[in-house]
């Protein structure tokens, strides 16, 4: 059983706390699923109102997440891993993370600084993945009853849409950057075609003058 645990300040992205088990044929792929998590929290982190719980599909694996009091807390496990399984150990984490670490959150700057805490998530992943506690489904709290209804989106796809938002953003700053630039040669324009018509008026009134003068003279 597959199963790479991560735990993540939400308002920059910052890994605080992270545990992995892995087997001899998917220790050279959990570092790329590692590096799709830390992009995923890098998007949270961006975006103004994340999904409080969400499912991520990515290959073989799957992605559960759940935010919680300024934290992200993610799960990587098989398909074939009881979902509400999955979204009870995390609920399970964030309780006991926010127990003891909750009044130190803001205070820490380097990654995985509460790194100690992955010996709670070996223990409580260990229980969870017994298969006793596969059976045992009905014990699970009443409020996980609805996370069936959770959507399933690709993880690739969510990382794209980001970068295509990013990419709109950038390309309406510049729309904008040239619309202010056109205005502004509008107006300059204008302001030179003005004082060419008063420049003309006051070439013919001189002419006109001065035909009147040497006329009558």
């Amino acid at each position: 059983m597959v199963m790479m645990t991560m735990i993540a300040r939400v308002a920059d992205g910052l890994p605080l706390a992270a545990s992995m088990q892995e087997d001899e044929q998917s220790g050279r792929n959990l570092i790329d699923y590692q590096n799709q998590a830390k992009q995923l929290f890098r998007k949270i982190s961006g975006d103004p109102q994340p999904p409080a719980r969400c499912s991520l599909e990515s290959g073989p694996y799957i992605f559960h997440y759940i935010i919680e009091r300024g934290v992200c807390f993610l799960v990587l496990c098989e398909k074939s891993f009881s979902k509400r399984l999955a979204y009870s150990y995390l609920e399970d984490l964030q309780q006991e993370f926010t127990s003891q670490y909750g009044k130190r959150l803001d205070t820490v700057s380097r990654p995985y600084s509460f790194i100690e805490f992955d010996t709670y998530m070996q223990k409580a992943r260990k229980t969870y993945i017994d298969s006793r506690a596969r059976k045992n489904l009905n014990n699970i709290n009443t409020e996980l009853q609805d996370v069936q209804r959770i959507m399933v989106q690709n993880i690739n796809d969510v990382l794209q849409r980001g970068e295509a938002i990013s990419a709109l953003d950038t390309k309406a700053s510049n729309l904008s950057s040239l619309s202010q630039k056109y205005r502004k040669d509008a107006k300059y324009l204008n302001l030179r075609s003005s004082y060419a018509k008063v420049a003309a008026v006051i070439i013919v009134v001189v002419i006109v003058l001065l035909f009147l003068r040497f006329w009558w003279i």
